[in-house]
């Protein structure tokens, strides 16, 4: 299993940027794909995560109303848009893989990729 997190990069605040993840090595219609973010210091932090057939979504309460998760199963892919970012939402950020999106926000999911970072600064 392969995942790997794009998009990321340095944006003021109030800006928007979309994360992509791209999964290969597994029956991705079958899988949830959760995003989580580490900051500096920080322990590890559950963002977002999809749910593999109804597309259910889930969100931090931190992130909830700004950031929209989707997928694209054709493409095997995930997105993270993320809107009205603030400087406490820099951190990186990785997604990872579960056939249950039980674990996701505890940062249990069994599979990962690297991680993109995130910089809100003006």
């Amino acid at each position: 299993v392969q995942l790997q997190a794009s998009g990321g990069g340095l944006v003021q605040p109030g800006g928007s940027l979309r994360l992509s993840c791209a999964a290969s090595g597994l029956a991705f219609h079958n899988y949830a794909i959760g995003w989580s973010r580490q900051a500096p210091g920080k322990e590890r932090e559950g963002v977002s995560c999809i749910s593999s057939r109804d597309g259910r979504t889930y969100y931090a309460d931190s992130v909830k109303g700004r950031f929209t998760i989707s997928r694209d199963n054709a493409k095997n892919t995930v997105y993270l848009q993320m809107t009205s970012l603030k400087p406490e939402d820099t951190a990186v950020y990785y997604c990872a893989a579960d056939l249950s999106v039980v674990g996701w926000q505890k940062g249990l999911m069994p599979y990962w990729g690297k991680g993109t970072q995130v910089t809100v600064s003006s």
